[in-house]
């Protein structure tokens, strides 16, 4: 541990992933159902302090176990507000948590320069880095999982002696954040590696079921708190969360998709560096008269050193996985991504000692992409772009207008020194890379990635994203419905008639202070009703049937929503 604290590697990569990371939690609005419907929760917890299963205005209870919320609730209890920022601070916490253990695990068993360059690729890979800013689950429980299977194997080396507890705490954490799939996955992975390792079955089988069984330990006394509080509903939804997902028994449809969706999730969620590995195919000799040996595999995969094969396990156990259920979605896939980037570290060496041109063309790529980036940024400041530019009908046009608009208006001296940073980054590549070789190339593509970050991070994906949300609509609502003159309602059609994952307008409800009530639910006499314009032409005369009355106040068409005052 001493040595650890005196490697200068482990400061620096520190260094550049929280600068890289933390400053810009903050400057994107909530746009999408999922952050909001996760900071709510929290929201909640402090509000009326009930920390086990909270319930919002709406009715809503958390679907998920209650760590991450206890995390997003504690920071922000401390910070005195849920704000977009603090209810990212976790996620973002716990990428760089990831990172330096994966620096950590790698550097130790394989060099700190491979330990390095896998740590930076895995934190530069698209889908950990905008999961480690996002207010979702996803994130911590993926460093949880990674850090459990790392240290399973420091277990392993250790001769199996004792018990794993750091591993176990961290399932038993993993589990609190998602449900059992915390302790399943780990225990999988170290068990399919014992096994090509020739431990005997039972022994292996019966540790990791003891252990898995102690990691569960935590999550038993919440579930047990819990159904005290919600009960059968509260079952049955931890069973169609749980088991009807693993089994595709749910009684509602949740991210369906074919099994090759996780492959191209994979191939999505791993730019940049894909299109270096696209690159690299086109300088590999490639033998296709030569007969697929299975037998050769497999034997070549036994001879692997401990750590390229529990990488590789890893990888292969835990994709197969999540091929079964029917629910898919990529960020479930992120635990493998630490070991991916290890490969890739290891493809990245031996390119820069062998190999260099891949490299030289890739770096060129980014710098292109890069300089691109700030020429389009110049032709839209100076008015040469028209904002009517990326097209579109109806709500997508306006949508498109206020996107080009929010680029327009950029203008932050912090934001131009990120674009200009990055461009200079960009155009210096070239030089840089005629008068460098071998592990130096390297090190310029990861500066290069992380300078094109920094400027999409702090400039680019704030102006995009900003006019997605449902944060100005929130004001107005509260500017024209003061919670003095009465209760906000929403009604959703579909939210009726769905058996599972409800729709709210979660936005509206976290924006407006947790003040979005169920009119479906309560019947109210007087209040504001939140509803699209379809809902409300579908079902306007059944509401008048019960003696309902409506004023039309506003309507908000790039969001398809509308806003009337009522009475019974």
């Amino acid at each position: 541990m001493k040595l650890l604290f005196r490697n200068k590697y482990f400061w620096l990569l520190l260094l550049v992933c929280s600068f890289t990371l933390l400053p810009f939690l903050g400057l994107s609005d909530f746009h999408t159902k999922g952050e909001p419907r996760e900071a709510i929760v929290s929201y909640t917890m402090l509000a009326s302090d009930n920390w086990v299963l909270p319930t919002n205005m709406g009715g809503e209870t958390a679907y998920k176990p209650p760590f991450f919320h206890w995390c997003v609730a504690v920071v922000s209890n401390v910070y005195g507000a849920v704000t977009e920022a603090t209810s990212r601070i976790p996620s973002a916490v716990a990428l760089i948590i990831m990172t330096m253990a994966t620096f950590v695990f790698f550097a130790k068993r394989k060099g700190n320069k491979i330990g390095m360059i896998t740590a930076l690729t895995a934190f530069t890979s698209f889908e950990l880095h905008r999961a480690g800013a996002n207010c979702r689950v996803d994130m911590v429980l993926t460093m949880l999982t990674v850090c459990a299977i790392y240290d399973l194997m420091r277990w392993y080396e250790h001769n199996m002696k004792g018990v794993p507890w750091i591993a176990i705490v961290l399932m038993g954490l993993g589990t609190m954040t998602k449900g059992p799939v915390g302790s399943i996955i780990p225990c999988m992975v170290m068990g399919i590696f014992m096994l090509m390792r020739k431990v005997n079955f039972f022994r292996a089988f019966f540790t990791l079921v003891a252990f898995g069984l102690l990691s569960l330990l935590i999550y038993g006394a919440w579930f047990y708190a819990a159904y005290r509080q919600g009960g059968q509903s509260f079952l049955d939804l931890m069973y169609e969360e749980n088991i009807g997902r693993m089994t595709n028994t749910m009684n509602y449809d949740s991210c369906v998709n074919p099994w090759p969706y996780n492959f191209l999730t994979v191939f999505t969620g791993y730019l940049p560096w894909i299109l270096l590995l696209i690159t690299t195919l086109f300088f590999v000799h490639w033998n296709f008269k030569k007969r697929i040996n299975l037998k050769s595999i497999w034997s070549r995969m036994l001879s692997m050193d401990n750590i390229d094969l529990y990488s590789l396990i890893a990888i292969v156990s835990i994709f197969v996985f999540y091929c079964i259920p029917q629910s898919k979605r990529s960020v479930y896939l992120m635990p493998i991504y630490p070991f991916l980037a290890y490969f890739i570290a290891k493809l990245l060496v031996w390119l820069s000692d062998r190999q260099q041109k891949p490299l030289r063309i890739y770096g060129g790529i980014l710098s292109v992409l890069s300089t691109l980036l700030f020429v389009v940024f110049v032709l839209i400041k100076s008015g040469i772009a028209p904002l009517t530019l990326l097209g579109g009908h109806g709500k997508h046009a306006i949508t498109n207008i206020a996107t080009m608009q929010a680029f327009a208006n950029i203008g932050s001296w912090w934001q131009y020194v990120l674009i200009f940073f990055t461009t200079i980054i960009g155009f210096a590549w070239w030089r840089y890379q005629k008068r460098h070789n071998g592990d130096k190339l390297v090190y310029g593509i990861i500066v290069l990635t992380f300078a094109l970050y920094l400027s999409v991070d702090g400039v680019y994906t704030p102006a995009a994203l900003n006019v997605k949300s449902q944060r100005a609509v929130a004001g107005c609502i509260d500017r024209i419905a003061p919670e003095s003159e009465g209760k906000i309602y929403e009604y959703i059609d579909y939210a009726i008639r769905t058996p599972g994952d409800k729709p709210h307008f979660f936005e509206l409800n976290y924006y407006l202070n947790n003040r979005v009530h169920n009119f479906y639910k309560e019947k109210p006499q007087s209040g504001f009703l939140v509803i699209t314009h379809s809902d409300y032409e579908m079902c306007v005369d059944g509401f008048k049937k019960q003696g309902y009355k409506f004023k039309f106040i506003k309507n908000w068409a790039e969001f398809d929503m509308d806003l009337y005052q009522f009475n019974k």
